[in-house]
């Protein structure tokens, strides 16, 4: 299994679940809930914004995983919330998903989210500046292919670089060939030729934003070696890379470390809020 790829469940289910939990305990509400950015149903986002002032703050778009077949922006309110409570104007979207889509179409989709958020993050305190785009899981192989394959942003006439201020990959699938499930070779079939549905290769095609990948040594959904090809392929293309595995945690765990009652399991926290605001003198008081 050292390139497999398992991607079943997604993170966590919506309703009577432990995001339910997290969601409760989360510092804040959405400032704006399912606003439109694209024609359909799925085209919809919520923005969380800081309580202590209008800004202007810096701003990241959030891409949750969920196996591009499942995934809701509503149970990811405390990873918003908690973005929010360290100064940053923060954007979830929904995309579409298999069975509706298959690659490339939640690209697309999640590059429709980018303009939005480059174009109208300042109607709620952003200070103007490109993004940052932060995924997890299938939403970290979305945000990678923002940043890394410079088709889909130029679609909507941005660009990885000018237009992304820096990549934050948590527990993502980069380099997970060959497709080892009938439901990803659905998912993936569309791609031709099918290494070109990688992160991994694109990596070199063209200038990109720094980036900071994170994954857990107890992973088995999304194995860590992944997110290590990636660093070292990054690294030896000259774009500016940092990683770091944390030793015992797992795929839900990772991201659920985002929320108060569980930063004690993981920092992912801490070092996204770290690469996304280098100047301790910039950041505001934490009080959640």
């Amino acid at each position: 299994m050292r390139r497999r790829l398992l991607l079943g469940a997604p993170l966590l289910a919506a309703g009577c679940s432990p995001a339910t939990l997290l969601n409760a305990l989360a510092p804040s509400a959405p400032v704006a809930r399912s606003i439109p950015y694209g024609p359909g149903p799925r085209h919809t986002l919520d923005v969380y914004a800081p309580a202590d002032g209008p800004g202007p703050h810096p701003v990241a778009l959030f891409l949750y995983g969920g196996s591009w077949d499942t995934g809701d922006k509503s149970v990811y309110r405390f990873v918003g919330a908690s973005l929010a409570a360290r100064g940053f104007v923060v954007v979830i979207p929904d995309y579409r998903l298999y069975p509706e889509v298959r690659y490339p179409d939640f690209l697309t989709d999640c590059a429709q989210a980018v303009l939005w958020t480059r174009t109208r993050a300042q109607d709620f305190g952003g200070d103007g500046r490109p993004p940052f785009v932060i995924g997890h899981s299938a939403g970290a192989y979305n945000a990678a292919m923002l940043a890394l394959d410079g088709r889909w942003l130029h679609e909507v006439g941005l660009h990885p670089q000018r237009d992304l201020r820096g990549l934050v990959g948590i527990a993502g699938p980069y380099d997970f060939l060959p497709l080892d499930t009938d439901r990803l070779r659905q998912i993936f079939a569309p791609a031709v030729p099918i290494v070109s549905s990688q992160p991994i290769v694109h990596v070199g095609t063209g200038p990109a934003p720094p980036v900071l990948l994170l994954a857990g040594t107890a992973d088995r959904t999304v194995l860590p070696g992944n997110t290590l090809r990636l660093a070292g392929a990054l690294s030896t293309h000259g774009v500016p890379v940092q990683h770091r595995l944390y030793k015992g945690v797992d795929h839900i765990t990772i991201v659920g470390a985002f929320a108060g009652s569980l930063r004690f399991l993981a920092p992912t926290l801490r070092d996204t809020v770290a690469f996304m605001r280098p100047t301790p003198a910039d950041a505001p008081p934490v009080n959640n």
